[in-house]
Formats: structure tokens, C-alpha cells, sequence
């Protein structure tokens, strides 16, 4: 099956999709990176809201650096309003990237924040 990068990661993430599902006790930690920035949301699937969100090009972000540390203060960041939210139970969703580099990073800075998954 001949593809770009785009139609192989809507694959893959269709096939993680299928195995989870956020729910309000547990909801979906979805990750989307773009070239300049890295985004994070905790989604309750069942009733179809965005609980929280956080990203790196939001005004409240301060942080400089390469890609990779601005993604761990997304986590940090994403983590911290979850937790305020009451939710520190996710199920995560890395949307058909690879768990590496920045998504590896949010994922740990989201750990180290107290976020559980």
C-alpha cells in the first residue's frame, strides 16, 4: 500500500482508536503535533466534550527551547489542569505517531506532573 506519511498515520491511528475510548471516569489523553507547535487535549468520548487542552502556542506558555522540552511543559502543563479538573486517570492516545521524542516527552511530563496512565 503506497501512501505519504499523512494517509499511513490516519491508518494507525484508526486501529489505536478502535482499542480506546475515554470515558469520564477515564478519559482520552490525544496528542497532535504540528511542525511548530504540539498540542494536547483530555477528551470525554462518551459525552463528546474536551475537558482541558493545552498547547505550546498558547498565551499562558512561556517556555523557550528546542521542540522536545517545550512538549514536556505542555504535559506539565496539560497535567496540572487536569488534575484541577479533578481527572487524574487517563488512557492515552498518541494519534498514530510513534511514541518517541516529543510525544514521549509530553507523556513524561504529564507522569512527572501526577497524571496516571
Amino acid at each position: 500500500m503506497a501512501g505519504n506519511k499523512t494517509s499511513r498515520r490516519e491508518r494507525i491511528k484508526r486501529g489505536i482508536r478502535k482499542h480506546l475510548s475515554g470515558s469520564a471516569e477515564r478519559p482520552r489523553l490525544s496528542v497532535y503535533r504540528s511542525n511548530k507547535g504540539i498540542y494536547a487535549q483530555v477528551i470525554d468520548d462518551r459525552a463528546g466534550i474536551t475537558l482541558v487542552s493545552a498547547s505550546s502556542l498558547a498565551k499562558e506558555f512561556s517556555t523557550s527551547g528546542t521542540k522536545v522540552e517545550q512538549s514536556k511543559a505542555v504535559g506539565k502543563m496539560i497535567a496540572e489542569k487536569a488534575l484541577a479538573a479533578g481527572i487524574s486517570k487517563v488512557v492515552f492516545d498518541r494519534n498514530g505517531y510513534l511514541y518517541h521524542g516529543r510525544v514521549k516527552s509530553l507523556a513524561e511530563g504529564a507522569r512527572e506532573a501526577g497524571l496516571d496512565f
